[in-house]
């Protein structure tokens, strides 16, 4: 039976300038002009195929609108969101890490990438629709309070969490991120918040190369509700349901949230230009499956995706297609070229070296549980 999911795309998303870089590198000298990594391409042609495909027909579209100012400053310090806007009101600038550029106007794309969460997460907790996908750009998970890092100008998944919270629509959410760098903003974020559950999967010391260890916890009443899996490069889709078994199914069970809300990175492809993963369409697809399958016994099916990074415009749109098939129980009749390559690669499989990580993660999911059983001071 096939589940009635919500889908955010703005047009605008795609005008959202990060520039002439080649890659991540301001051109000049020796350095020819080319596009910056996080471009429009691989989102705009995952929205191209959900289209072409026909997949939109299996969707429920919900229009994005901008967040608001008060939104923002319930996340976000004065300085950073006053910096975003003269910087956006002018001729554009950086996000805080020197690494972050932003064309004129990206103060109100950026409003309107985060007000595309929380349209998604609206309609499911209204239950106009069962699940959702936010494709937005652009993405969010890197930045904090403070300062915006990683192409991420505001934090779209807190954002949205705190407005729902402030609204009392939810009052415990957990936040799973599959991007293949460590969800350093949401960590920082709910490091002493108890009602937020963080769960971050990434490669080993990607980026941030200073966060994601699995001794990072969190702090104060929020002890245990921080989790990390560093995964090895290399990792495939093996590793990856298991720490979605292993790990998040775990930690969530015992969590009990309101609403679970995935920060979708498709960047652990293989093909993917930024990270050193092995993931494949069907991996991601594994993920969402289990994700809504989790969601359904938790939370009464309520799950979001929230897109992140992802960077191979080749592959990222069928990557996409695999997890709207999962999300919404359909089928369209597209195929993964990728795979002819990639789709019997031993680097799907599971290895040792992995599961030694993912082990050890999983035993902190266990004690989540008794820290919310008994949660005695740390």
């Amino acid at each position: 039976m096939s589940r009635n999911t919500g889908y955010i795309w703005h047009e605008q998303y795609a005008w959202h300038d990060t520039g002439t870089h080649a890659g991540v590198f301001p051109s000049g000298g020796y350095i020819q002009p080319l596009a910056n990594f996080e471009s429009p391409e691989s989102k705009a042609r995952m929205a191209g195929l959900i289209e072409v495909s026909g997949m939109i027909n299996n969707l429920t579209r919900i229009p994005a609108t901008p967040v608001t100012d008060e939104d923002l400053l319930r996340v976000h310090t004065q300085r950073h969101v006053d910096s975003i806007r003269s910087q956006s009101d002018a001729t554009g600038g950086d996000a805080g890490d020197g690494f972050s550029p932003f064309g004129r106007g990206a103060f109100e794309l950026a409003k309107l990438a985060a007000g595309g969460t929380l349209a998604a997460a609206e309609a499911v907790l209204a239950g106009k629709v069962d699940n959702a996908y936010a494709l937005v750009r652009p993405p969010g998970h890197h930045a904090e309070p403070d300062e915006g890092r990683g192409y991420c100008l505001f934090a779209n998944v807190p954002i949205t969490i705190e407005s729902l919270r402030a609204r009392g629509l939810v009052e415990r959410v957990a936040i799973f991120d599959y991007d293949v760098h460590h969800g350093n903003g949401a960590q920082k974020i709910y490091w002493e918040d108890p009602n937020v559950l963080t769960i971050s999967v990434h490669q080993d010391r990607l980026f941030p190369l200073d966060s994601g260890m699995a001794d990072e916890r969190g702090g104060g009443a929020g002890f245990g509700t921080n989790i990390n899996v560093p995964l090895p490069a290399g990792s495939g889709d093996g590793a990856y349901w298991k720490v979605v078994d292993e790990v998040a199914i775990p930690a969530i069970t015992a969590f009990k949230p309101d609403l679970i809300i995935v920060s979708s990175g498709f960047d652990p492809s293989a093909y993917d230009p930024l990270g050193r993963m092995s993931v494949t369409s069907e991996g991601f697809r594994g993920m969402a499956e289990r994700l809504v399958s989790l969601a359904e016994d938790v939370c009464g099916g309520k799950i979001v995706f929230s897109h992140e990074g992802g960077y191979s415009p080749v592959h990222v749109p069928f990557c996409g297609i695999a997890v709207l098939e999962a999300l919404s129980d359909t089928r369209t009749d597209v195929q993964d070229p990728v795979n002819f390559s990639v789709g019997d690669s031993p680097t799907r499989e599971l290895y040792p070296w992995q599961d030694e990580i993912i082990a050890h993660s999983a035993e902190l999911a266990k004690a989540l549980g008794m820290v919310i059983t008994d949660p005695a001071p740390q």
